[in-house]
C-alpha cells in the first residue's frame, strides 16, 4: 500500500478527523473517541476500578523491552544519546554507522531485522522460569511502533523486521497460557527527541543539521522514500507549534487506542508519571477499561499500570515502581518493573543474579506486589547465555517454592528481620510471609549458620491461645522438623542439606495465626577511618505513612516525602569530637524546599537546590556542626516549614571532618 496514501501528517491538526468513527463525532467525543461503558475519562470515574484476580494470582511477569534501540547493543536511550555530541553512544554511532546528519536513528530502525527471533523458544523458557504473564514493548521514546500501526508509518511491519512484533508476541504468549501485556513509552517523544533536531557544536561537522531536519522530499531515491522523518522525530524548527503539539497528543491517543483494539492486551503499561498527556491519558484509560469489559462478557480483566501515583489515586489503576519497591505492605496491588541489566540490550555488561531476582520477588510479593522483570533481547531476537543462566536459576527455585508465590495473598505483616527494606543484603533473620487459605508461608532469605531458624512473629506469649502451631514443613524436604515455640518465637531446627538455593520456604498450619509485634533495631552508622560518617537512605528510620524508600537509577533514595509532618532519622556513632561539614545529595524540581538537620544539640537549615527532576541529584553544602564528644547520636532530618514544604528525594547526607 502506498505509504503517502495510508498515513496523514502529524503536523496537520484537522487531518486527525480522517478515519474516526462517525458515531464518535455524533457523541461529541471529537478527536479522541472512547468505547462506551461505565468508565468516563475522569479520575473520579476511574475510582470504580478493581484489580482483577488473575493479576493478584500471577505475581511474576517477564518483559521483552525490545526494539530497534537494541541493534547497536549499546544500552539505554541510544536513539537520543547518538545525537548527543560527546556521549559514548554518539562516538560509537559515528565510528560504526556514520555521522547522524547522514545516518540517523531512522536508519537503525531499518537495520533491525530480528532475523534469529524464535518467540516460541523464548516464551517456553520464560514460562519455565515461572512467568504468568508476558509483556512486550509496543514503542519507546524513539517513537517507532512495534506493530502493524494504523497511525504511525514508522513501524515494524513497514520498516526493519517487516513483522508484527507485538501481534506475534501476543499470539505465542497466549498459546502458552500466559496473559499478555504491552508497554507504551512514546508520550515523551516530543521533548525526548529534541536532540535529533540539533547539530554538532564543534569539529568538522559543526552546524551541519542532524537528520531530524530532513523532510519527506529529502527521501526521494532513498530507502525511506515516501516516509516523513517528522512522523518519527517530530516537527522541526518553526513547525513545532502549539497546533502541532496538539496533533502529536491526538496521534498518541489514536496510536494507543489502535494498539488496544488490535491486540486486546490484559495489561497496559505507561512509562509516565500518573497518566500521560492529560485528557488523552484519561481517555485511553476509560477506553481500555470499557473495551476490556465488552470483550470479557461484562467482567473487567484489564490491568493498567503507571508511575508516581499519590495514595489518593491508587484506586484508579495499578501503581508501578520502576527499579524500586514498596517498603511496606500496600493496601492495593502494585508492581515493580525492573531489569537484570539495562533496559535495552548492552553487550558486555553484568547482570543481576538469580539470587538477586528471587529475593526481590519474595520481598515484593509479601507486600502485595508483582514483579515484572525485563530480560534484554539482542537486535537479532536472541538472549545471551548469561541471561539464560539467570532464568534457569529462577526456574530451579520455582520448582521447589512456587506454591508460596503464585495465588497467594499477604499476611497481616509482610515480614521481619534486620533488612526491612533498609539495606540490600539479606540474612537468614530476614523472613517474608505470604498466605494461601489457612496456610502461612514463611520464606527465609538466608540459611542460618547454626542450623536453627527463629520466626519471632510466631511467638506464643505465656497464657495466650493464638499462634497454636499444628505443623511446619520445609518445601523440598521430605523429613520432619524439630520445633519449639516460646514467648520469643517459633524455632525450627533445619536439616543438614538445603532443599534449594536462594530462599527457603516453611509451610505452616495452625490455629489463629497472627503476628506478634517485632521491634527491629535501628542500625548504627559507623564512622569511616577518617572519622566521616555517611547517612544513606537505606539506613534511615522513616517516620510517616507516605515517606518511603525507592530506587532511582539503581540507587536507593528517600522519596514520596510530600507530607511536611513526616521525617527521618539515623543513629550515628562518632569516633571523637570535632567540627564536621555537612553535605546532602538531593533532587527536586520544586523551589524553596527547606529542611532542618538536628544533630548534637544543634540545628542546621538547608535549602534544597532546584534540579531538573526527581532523578537529577545534586550535592550541596548544608553547613557545619560541632560534635563535642565521641559516642552515639541521633541525627534527625525534618521539613522546616509545613506551609512551604514541597517533596524532595534524598540519597545521602555526609558529615566530613572540617578543615
Amino acid at each position: 500500500m502506498n505509504v503517502r496514501a495510508r498515513f496523514v501528517s502529524a503536523l496537520v491538526v484537522t487531518a486527525w478527523a480522517v478515519g474516526l468513527p462517525a458515531q464518535a463525532e455524533e457523541k461529541g467525543q471529537g478527536e479522541m473517541p472512547t468505547a462506551p461503558g461505565p468508565f468516563q475519562p475522569t479520575w473520579d470515574s476511574l475510582e470504580q476500578y478493581k484489580c482483577p484476580e488473575w493479576f493478584r494470582d500471577a505475581k511474576f511477569g517477564i518483559w521483552a523491552h525490545w526494539s530497534a534501540q537494541c541493534v547497536p547493543e549499546q544500552g539505554d536511550w541510544y536513539a537520543r544519546r547518538m545525537y548527543t555530541e560527546g556521549d559514548s553512544a554518539y562516538k560509537f554511532h559515528v565510528d560504526n554507522y556514520g555521522h547522524p546528519s547522514k545516518v540517523g536513528f531512522k536508519d537503525i530502525c531499518n537495520m533491525w531485522k530480528a532475523e534469529k527471533w524464535d518467540p516460541d523458544k523464548l516464551i517456553e523458557l520464560y514460562k519455565r522460569a515461572g512467568a504468568k504473564y508476558f509483556v512486550a514493548l509496543a514503542n519507546h521514546h524513539c517513537n517507532f511502533d512495534c506493530w502493524d500501526s494504523k497511525y504511525q508509518p514508522w513501524n515494524s511491519v513497514n520498516i526493519g523486521p517487516k513483522k508484527d512484533i507485538v501481534g506475534t508476541w501476543a499470539k505465542v504468549a497466549r498459546k502458552h497460557g500466559l496473559r499478555f501485556g504491552v508497554t507504551v513509552h512514546n508520550a515523551r517523544s516530543w521533548d525526548w527527541y529534541d536532540v535529533a533536531h540539533g547539530s554538532d557544536k564543534d569539529g568538522p561537522k559543526k552546524g551541519v543539521p542532524y537528520d531530524g531536519a530532513l523532510t519527506r522530499a529529502d527521501g526521494k531515491g532513498q530507502w525511506w522514500e515516501g516516509y516523513d522523518p517528522a512522523d518519527l522525530y517530530g516537527p522541526h524548527g518553526a513547525a513545532r507549534t502549539p497546533e502541532a503539539f496538539r496533533a502529536y497528543v491526538v496521534k498518541w491517543f489514536l496510536r494507543t487506542r489502535d494498539l488496544v483494539d488490535k491486540y486486546d492486551p490484559d495489561l497496559l503499561y505507561f512509562d509516565d508519571s500518573r497518566l500521560p498527556l492529560g485528557e488523552a491519558g484519561l481517555r485511553i484509560a476509560a477506553h481500555f477499561y470499557n473495551e476490556n469489559i465488552r470483550r470479557h462478557g461484562g467482567k473487567l480483566e484489564a490491568v493498567l499500570t503507571t508511575k508516581d501515583m499519590p495514595p489518593e489515586l491508587r484506586k484508579t489503576c495499578v501503581w508501578d515502581i520502576e527499579r524500586g519497591r514498596a517498603d511496606r505492605l500496600e493496601p492495593y496491588p502494585w508492581q515493580t518493573d525492573t531489569c537484570i541489566g539495562e533496559w535495552h540490550y548492552h553487550r558486555g555488561i553484568g547482570y543481576a543474579s538469580a539470587d538477586d531476582v528471587i529475593k526481590q520477588l519474595v520481598d515484593i510479593v509479601s507486600k502485595n506486589g508483582n514483579l515484572c522483570l525485563n530480560i534484554p533481547v539482542r537486535g537479532d531476537g536472541t538472549i545471551d547465555d548469561d541471561e539464560v543462566k539467570v532464568l534457569e536459576g529462577i526456574a530451579a527455585w520455582m520448582d521447589v517454592n512456587s506454591e508460596a508465590i503464585f495465588g497467594t495473598r499477604p499476611w497481616k505483616v509482610y515480614g521481619e528481620g534486620p533488612a526491612q527494606a533498609r539495606r540490600r543484603s539479606y540474612a537468614a533473620q530476614d523472613i517474608r510471609f505470604t498466605t494461601k487459605g489457612d496456610t502461612l508461608y514463611a520464606m527465609a532469605l538466608g540459611w542460618p549458620a547454626n542450623g536453627k531458624l527463629a520466626i519471632r512473629s510466631l511467638a506464643r506469649p505465656a497464657g495466650e491461645t493464638f499462634n497454636s502451631i499444628a505443623g511446619v514443613s520445609l518445601l523440598g524436604h521430605d523429613g520432619k522438623l524439630d520445633l519449639s515455640q516460646t514467648a520469643d518465637g517459633l524455632t525450627v531446627t533445619l536439616p543438614s542439606r538445603k532443599p534449594c538455593e536462594h530462599a527457603f520456604t516453611f509451610k505452616i498450619t495452625g490455629k489463629d495465626l497472627r503476628p506478634v509485634e517485632v521491634a527491629e533495631p535501628v542500625p548504627v552508622i559507623q564512622p569511616a577511618p577518617d572519622g566521616s560518617v555517611t547517612l544513606d537512605a537505606e539506613s534511615a528510620d522513616l517516620k510517616g505513612t507516605q515517606i518511603r524508600l525507592e530506587e532511582i537509577g539503581g540507587e536507593p533514595s528517600v522519596g514520596f516525602w510530600d507530607i511536611a509532618g513526616e521525617w527521618l532519622s539515623w543513629k550515628v556513632k562518632f569516633a571523637g569530637p570535632g567540627k564536621f561539614k555537612v553535605t546532602a545529595l538531593c533532587a527536586t524540581p520544586h523551589r524553596d524546599s527547606e529542611f532542618v538537620l538536628e544533630v548534637a544539640g544543634q540545628q542546621l537549615s538547608g535549602k534544597v537546590p532546584t534540579t531538573r527532576s526527581f532523578q537529577d541529584f545534586q550535592t550541596f553544602e548544608v553547613g557545619k556542626v560541632d560534635v563535642k564528644a565521641a559516642g552515639e547520636q541521633v541525627v534527625k532530618l525534618r521539613p522546616k516549614d509545613a506551609a512551604t514544604w514541597k517533596a524532595i528525594n534524598l540519597r545521602t547526607l555526609k558529615m566530613s571532618k572540617a578543615e
